[in-house]
């Protein structure tokens, strides 16, 4: 059988500016449809969303962008100076951070919720994003972004991190949890 005879046309979609295959045989070999695709998200602004099922487990993609000191990443960013501060930090270690604005990929666009569908994994100063349950085509990837920031909660920050997920336990906030008070006997 001749080479030709085994290339099956397959279509291509711009993920993030870049041109994917998805579909079809190239060469007698299989092309598996992306995990996931990047469009317009009910939860804000554009998100990510699986485009074949994804099984529980599944290293979906590794974050990405610059490696910067906390003390940096201070400077570049001042949540409480903009209406809607850019949460595209994620810590790695004491040390280190990586600014998701700068050099980042899809992950980027993964959007918070308080019922997610994957969770973030730090190996050897990488950050995976990773399944915690099967995720079925069209369902929008979600983690729980559990954001912290220094000193006590003000005001401003309900509505600077205002949680829109629309979950049933939404907790209103993509700020982490408070740590329940011990209480005085």
């Amino acid at each position: 059988m001749a080479r030709e005879e085994l290339a099956v046309r397959v279509r291509r979609l711009t993920i993030g500016g870049q041109s994917v295959k998805i579909g079809g045989r190239t060469m007698g070999q299989a092309v598996r449809t992306p995990l996931f695709e990047v469009h317009e998200s009910s939860i804000h602004g554009v998100g990510v969303f699986a485009s074949r099922r994804i099984r529980k487990g599944t290293r979906v993609i590794e974050y990405l962008g610059e490696r910067i000191t906390h003390e940096v990443a201070d400077e570049r960013y001042h949540d409480d100076a903009t209406e809607h501060p850019h949460v595209l930090l994620f810590i790695v270690d004491e040390a280190i951070v990586v600014d998701g604005g700068h050099g980042g990929n899809e992950a980027r666009f993964i959007n918070h919720s308080c019922d997610p569908n994957c969770e973030a994994v730090v190996v050897n100063g990488h950050i995976y994003i990773q399944a915690i349950k099967t995720i079925q085509p069209g369902v929008e990837l979600t983690y729980d972004y559990r954001l912290t920031r220094p000193g006590r909660r003000r005001a401003i920050w309900k509505q600077l991190y205002a949680c829109h997920c629309g979950a049933p336990n939404c907790r209103g906030t993509m700020l982490e949890p408070p740590t329940p008070r011990k209480r005085k006997r």
